[in-house]
């Protein structure tokens, strides 16, 4: 199973939650995107529900000394959540992390800032709130999301992806109310590999994802 690009993959999501908004289960929704690459994902799913659709900003932690390597994330307002596992193989302490946690701060405002362009976020208090990627592996950055999401009391929080590795998939059935992932491939590498086109997003293409008539 791959996917052509995120838009496909975004349709045969969308199918599946629009199931289960038919079958009243997911009542006054609101889709947030997980920039960038959710966002084309979470286009289909927003039209498919006629939903409102936005952004939620998730930033990864890396370690200071190799910055791909991630040790933790952060979303929105939520505090940093840190893997203390990976922190203690690299005798690391949270203070350490602190220059670290600052820049990707920063950089979250920059991003949300832009992304929203002047608009505030949505009130999420009571709604079906269904967050977005375009896969799932060690969850890390959706874990970040959901729990930040999570102090915003929705009535009804959902993770949607088109693909997941099965161990990340069941980590986050503890953090949302209800996971939808049509594909769980035994063998999981990364997100890309179940795309034939994965190309990296911009923050023009996310612009124009959130702001169609934008010129």
């Amino acid at each position: 199973m791959r996917f052509r690009d995120r838009r496909q993959a975004g349709r045969e999501l969308a199918a599946r939650l629009r199931e289960r908004q038919d079958a009243g289960a997911l009542p006054d929704p609101v889709v947030l995107a997980l920039p960038r690459g959710g966002v084309a994902v979470a286009v289909e799913v927003a039209r498919a529900l006629d939903a409102p659709l936005d952004v939620l900003v998730v930033r990864k932690i890396g370690a200071p000394f190799h910055e791909e390597f991630g040790v933790g994330a952060m979303a929105g307002d939520g505090v940093p959540l840190f893997d203390e596992d990976a922190l203690s193989r690299l005798g690391l302490g949270e203070a350490d992390l602190a220059p670290v946690v600052e820049r990707e701060r920063t950089e979250l405002r920059r991003r949300e800032q832009r992304y929203r362009q002047g608009r505030p976020a949505p009130e999420l208090r009571g709604r079906t709130v269904i967050v977005v990627d375009d896969g799932l592996a060690t969850g890390s950055t959706a874990r970040a999301a959901l729990r930040a999401l999570r102090a915003q009391d929705p009535g009804h929080l959902v993770l949607a992806v088109p693909v997941g590795a099965r161990e990340g998939v069941a980590l986050m059935r503890s953090e949302a109310d209800e996971v939808v992932c049509p594909h769980e491939p035994a063998a999981f590498m990364a997100v890309g590999q179940w795309y034939e086109e994965f190309d990296q997003l911009t923050d023009e293409d996310v612009l124009d994802a959130l702001h169609p008539r934008r010129t």
